[in-house]
């Protein structure tokens, strides 16, 4: 990752060069667009992502949105730069449970930066309805040498 641009990681990560990272599988998410400063995940949720009361569990629609603001930032960045989450604020729209389908999850860089990048985000569900967005500030730092 250090010798690549943050798009040209993610762009070998989409076309299956390099592995995505293990939180994709537990969370059954996928980065599937990366374009400059934005990013795109999918997510299939299933009564496995259930909280006690019967619904998609908040954490993998902020983890969702995380994931996104993150990569979103990251396509902005030059070799040798990583970034990671300093704040994030979600606002949940409306349930999401297993019958909602597939979740799409769009990113988008509204202030890149050399020390800290600020990112919005928006899930929408099958039928199109946005069901959760987010805000977030991420901080840029080097990566150590390889």
């Amino acid at each position: 990752m250090p010798t690549m641009s943050g798009l040209e990681y993610l762009t070998a990560m989409i076309e299956g060069e390099l592995p995505p990272p293990p939180i994709a599988s537990l969370m059954d998410m996928t980065l599937v667009a990366a374009a400059p400063g934005t990013a795109t995940f999918i997510c299939e949720p299933d009564e496995s992502h259930y909280n006690p009361i019967g619904t998609v569990h908040g954490g993998l629609v902020c983890t969702l949105l995380d994931s996104a603001l993150g990569c979103a930032v990251q396509t902005t960045l030059s070799p040798g730069q990583g970034s990671t989450s300093i704040e994030i604020k979600v606002n949940y729209l409306r349930p999401v449970l297993a019958t909602s389908g597939r979740l799409t999850c769009v990113a988008t860089v509204t202030k890149p930066g050399s020390r800290v990048a600020f990112a919005d985000g928006v899930v929408t569900d099958a039928s199109g309805k946005t069901v959760a967005t987010a805000t977030g500030s991420l901080l840029v730092f080097p990566l150590p040498a390889p």
